[in-house]
């Protein structure tokens, strides 16, 4: 029995295209004033701006991505695939509620951080101990994943507070390995030898 359906793959595999190339081509429709390195993916997703329907669908797309890829991966832990598809719940109401041209909003940055967080522990709460688990599913990968992920988003916080930090590069980096990891795991899964799911 294969441990997870062939559509998890295509679901995680999206994941970070969707949003790489989204955030790269509202980037360009934007043109030279908008800095990709000092400023946030929510200026590109923000009312008015050029790129906004690209950034938007592209959240949006990363949000079913997420949803999708919990659904299919059967061998991860239960409650890493709630963490998993509440953050790809997250992505969708971060679409849904895009900051104003003017600036940051209180109601998105809210969801973004819960989205954020839920991103960074499913790889913890995901962990399969005992039976031989894919490799993605094992603690010690599962671990350095989600310590990663969160020192990528210090260093989000750390820009943060800086008046000319590098927010954009930082907020790329966390949100890139996030929306890569899930392929990771699901593609550890499909090279797994095929069997009996692995106890939660």
């Amino acid at each position: 029995m294969r441990l997870v359906p062939w559509w998890a793959l295509l679901s995680s595999g999206c994941a970070p295209f969707v949003l790489i190339g989204g955030w790269t081509i509202a980037a360009l429709l934007e043109g030279p004033a908008y800095d990709p390195v000092t400023q946030t993916i929510s200026v590109l997703a923000a009312y008015g701006a050029a790129g906004f329907w690209v950034m938007t669908g592209a959240l949006f797309t990363l949000g079913v991505c997420h949803l999708l890829t919990a659904w299919g991966l059967r061998p991860a832990a239960f409650a890493g695939r709630v963490a998993l598809g509440g953050g790809g719940v997250a992505a969708l109401v971060v679409a849904l509620v895009p900051p104003p041209s003017s600036g940051g909003s209180l109601r998105h940055g809210s969801v973004a951080a819960v989205g954020f967080t839920l991103l960074a522990v499913w790889p913890v709460l995901a962990a399969v101990r005992g039976a031989p688990a894919p490799w993605g599913l094992r603690p010690l990968p599962s671990i350095a994943a989600t310590a990663l992920m969160v020192l990528a988003a210090l260093w989000f916080l750390i820009e943060m507070q800086q008046d000319d930090g590098v927010i954009g590069a930082a907020e790329r980096l966390v949100t890139a390995i996030q929306s890569l990891w899930p392929f990771m795991v699901v593609a550890s899964c499909v090279r797994h030898p095929y069997g009996d799911r692995p106890p939660d």
